[in-house]
């Protein structure tokens, strides 16, 4: 379906970035992976698959690096067709004891990277008349919970900007919307299972029962892959008409 379309997913050397990137090699697309840690693996992987693979490392908190990595993309695959803005950290703390540098990086890896890959990407999109933006928000671009204030700060800015950038380019053929997941395990949330466990003294089982039960209710965790086939539907022409969505898969977390 995305067979010559090239996409870009930030954050993807693991968890729900590589199964976006997975899911569409499935379908065809080129990729160019970024992230932090060992990158041949998961260029293998997407390798498997038969499509051209790329990678580039940049800094996702660093405008510089990330003006470097659509220019990567223009000379080696051609430009960007499909954007997936996933790179993301995380830091539990009160608002009162938060580190200021934490606040910085969270903002600006989560959100401000979000803005200036669109702005450098976008003008290819419109001039080959064709695109496709899916930024991985959070239920917490919907709702909030305590001590993750630069977090869901962050994700409710990703949701507003997605909203107005779908707005600006509601008559074209280039479509922007959201991902909002509940609980993935990926490393970065089995950190904070390990966190559970150690305060309640409970193994790894039990942890990750009480972390759903307390916000989802279907008490199972979304997986990448399921991510990976909502934002290939989000890229597919069914979902030409599909704008400015902050679209929850949850397990029922939004729904109370």
């Amino acid at each position: 379906m995305l067979k010559g379309k090239t996409a870009l997913v930030t954050g993807s050397t693991s968890g729900i970035g590589l199964g976006i990137a997975l899911a569409l090699a499935r379908q065809g697309a080129n990729l160019i992976l970024n992230g932090f840690g060992d990158a041949e693996g998961p260029k293998a992987e997407v390798a498997a698959l038969g499509v051209k693979v790329g990678y580039h490392g940049a800094d996702m908190s660093k405008p510089a690096d990330i003006a470097a990595m659509v220019a990567y993309a223009e000379a080696e695959f051609g430009g960007i067709d499909i954007l997936v803005n996933n790179a993301g950290i995380q830091h539990v703390a009160k608002v009162e004891d938060f580190p200021v540098e934490k606040w910085d990086a969270i903002i600006a890896i989560n959100l401000s990277s979000a803005f200036h890959t669109t702005r450098l990407a976008l003008p290819g999109m419109l001039k080959k008349s064709w695109g496709r933006i899916v930024n991985v928000a959070s239920t917490h671009g919907l709702v909030a919970s305590a001590q993750k204030s630069a977090y869901v700060a962050a994700k409710h800015g990703l949701v507003g900007f997605t909203k107005s950038i779908a707005l600006e380019t509601a008559t074209t053929p280039v479509t922007v919307n959201a991902i909002c997941p509940g609980w993935v395990l990926t490393p970065l949330v089995q950190k904070q299972v390990d966190a559970l466990a150690a305060k309640d003294g409970v193994g790894d089982d039990e942890a990750k029962r009480r972390l759903l039960a307390e916000k989802q209710p279907s008490l199972q965790f979304t997986t990448p892959e399921e991510l990976g086939a909502l934002t290939v539907f989000l890229c597919s022409d069914a979902a030409i008409n599909v704008r400015g969505q902050a679209w929850a898969m949850d397990g029922g977390w939004t729904a109370v």
